[in-house]
């Protein structure tokens, strides 16, 4: 019963993953409430962009990032369409703050993690990026609240900005053959399994 708990004895009372919706996430994102930091569940930070994979590699541990502990870290064109959706959400905590002693910050993506690692990030984020979702609208320095309470994720822009800004949005440029082709016109978003569209039934 130590692994196996009794149903009027749970581990937790509440489930350990929670669907979030948003102006920043209308198609769905995904929360692994049970391994995020309570503290970090009710927050409004500042955005701390990274554009790709690549962006996020060479600027993460700057130690001239303009980065600070209550902001929040955003990874964008790294979901299906974007970069095949790669384990990438799990952010990690810039080099200058790690040394302060940072443990956990909130951190927003389109990518996936692994279900073994933990912090307070949000994952899946849907539309993505790359196809002209809220996310690709992200700037530095715009405000984001989270609220697991009312699992809300919002980007505290006003919509007709953020409409303005999604108009200049030019997707990534599409394969012309082979498999790269066939996965780009066909895959789906996360909210739909990221599953090729022919198969659906």
């Amino acid at each position: 019963r130590s692994v196996i708990r009794r149903f009027d004895d749970p581990v937790s009372a509440v489930g350990g993953l929670i669907a979030l919706k948003g102006s920043l996430a209308p198609g769905g994102a995904i929360f692994k409430r049970a391994a995020a930091t309570p503290e970090l569940f009710e927050v409004e930070g500042r955005a701390v962009v990274f554009t790709s994979l690549e962006d996020l590699s060479q600027r993460i541990d700057d130690p001239d990032l303009d980065v600070h502990p209550n902001d929040i870290l955003v990874l964008q064109n790294a979901g299906p369409h974007g970069a095949a959706i790669p384990e990438a959400g799990y952010l990690p905590i810039p080099k200058k703050l790690a040394r302060q002693g940072v443990k956990d910050m909130v951190r927003i993506s389109d990518a996936r993690m692994s279900g073994t690692a933990f912090g307070t990030i949000v994952l899946h984020v849907t539309p993505e990026a790359a196809i002209g979702g809220p996310l690709a609208a992200v700037r530095n320095g715009d405000r984001i609240r989270l609220s697991v309470a009312e699992k809300r994720i919002d980007l505290l822009v006003d919509a007709a900005e953020i409409e303005m800004r999604l108009a200049d949005h030019a997707p990534p440029p599409a394969p012309k053959r082979g498999y790269a082709a066939l996965y780009r016109r066909s895959v789906t978003q996360a909210s739909d399994g990221c599953d090729f569209d022919f198969l659906l039934p």
